[in-house]
């Protein structure tokens, strides 16, 4: 099998031939059709996050087809296209396991960090944390589902149910979730890096209500704001926005600090909430309200051997909507034009 691989934080992934895994008891290999580009990945890769698996294949935004069980595994079967997520397995007995808080686990394991992920050809994963994709369409619009959906869906729960939601850092995540909240009739005031009149006039063409800088105020109070962008100082910016009873809502795994801010912007019960990765009833509610609301994911095609490329354009905020990988070159040729999707060939400096 082709692989990406980390061997250390801050340094390129290198290109690996390694055999094929073989699936354990209860896990399923896949082929891997397409893995989406996360803002986490440049977290493990860039040394944000602390003590990843290495050597680590990363990437946790899979589509695939099971090509190979392991013993004892029931209820999919070979040729099934399936989705694999971040949480990639989680113990069942702790106290946060047992009370439907799996997202908390004491002893999880992390697709693409403390597991290997789909910056490769192949794949393994287990299989309770396989979600069925039936005739949803192109892998490559359905990879960013995977981590930009969910934990965009689980950023909005979070939120609440307010009309007007802030939107602050339009990329992935935030270019799913703007649709899914028009489908919801809810209005979305969507906050850009200053001046980036592009990201702008992205979140319009997806129906944002007001579009600016996250420098400017909205022209009203906002209900909500979740905050994409790994930037702390974000947070009491958003405070100033809400409403009295406002949440803001941090979806990432990874911000900058956040900076001492006066308590008159928390008070009038105002919440700071955070978000931590994701439940399988997240994916499964996710994944049966995503073709209801006629989610059309925006996507950059890279191959396997330019996700280094793929990695760099997302540090740089070159991209508008998702990084796919795709292991075979040819699937970017032939992939249809649906969704919006480009093509990005690889090139060596």
């Amino acid at each position: 099998m082709k692989a990406m691989v980390l061997h250390k934080a801050r340094t390129p992934l290198v290109p690996e031939e390694r055999l094929l895994p073989s699936p354990a008891p209860g896990e399923i290999r896949l082929a891997v059709e397409a893995c989406a580009v996360c803002r986490t990945d440049l977290h493990v890769v860039d040394g944000d996050l602390p003590n990843p698996k290495l050597p680590i294949i990363p990437g946790h935004e899979i589509v695939g087809r099971i090509e190979a069980l392991g013993d004892g595994v029931t209820g999919v079967r070979v040729g099934e296209r399936v989705g694999i997520p971040w949480l990639g397995h989680t113990c069942g007995h702790c106290p946060y396991c047992a009370s439907g808080r799996e997202n908390l686990c004491d002893e999880p394991l992390f697709t693409g960090y403390t597991r290997d992920g789909g910056f490769a050809s192949h794949v393994v994963a287990d299989t309770a944390y396989a979600f069925p994709l039936p005739d949803m369409g192109d892998p490559i619009a359905l990879a960013p589902l995977l981590c930009a959906g969910l934990i965009g869906w689980r950023s909005l729960m979070a939120a609440g149910p307010g009309h007007r939601i802030g939107i602050y850092g339009f990329g992935a995540a935030a270019h799913i979730i703007t649709q899914v909240c028009r489908w919801q009739d809810r209005r979305v005031f969507a906050f850009t890096r200053p001046g980036d009149d592009a990201a702008q006039d992205f979140a319009r063409s997806l129906g944002a209500a007001w579009t600016g800088g996250s420098d400017e105020s909205p022209p009203e109070r906002l209900d909500a704001a979740i905050i994409f962008a790994p930037v702390g100082d974000l947070v009491p910016t958003a405070l100033q926005a809400v409403d009295k009873g406002g949440r803001v809502v941090c979806g990432g795994i990874h911000m900058s600090d956040i900076p001492q801010f006066p308590y008159r912007l928390l008070w009038e019960e105002r919440q700071i909430l955070s978000v931590a990765n994701l439940t399988r009833q997240d994916a499964h509610e996710f994944l049966s309200i995503a073709p209801k609301a006629r989610v059309r994911t925006e996507t950059v095609t890279y191959p396997l051997e330019a996700a280094n490329e793929a990695l760099a354009d997302l540090r740089a905020g070159r991209l508008q909507g998702a990084a796919v990988l795709v292991p075979d070159h040819q699937a970017i040729t032939d992939a249809p034009d649906l969704n919006r999707t480009q093509a990005r060939a690889c090139h060596n400096p």
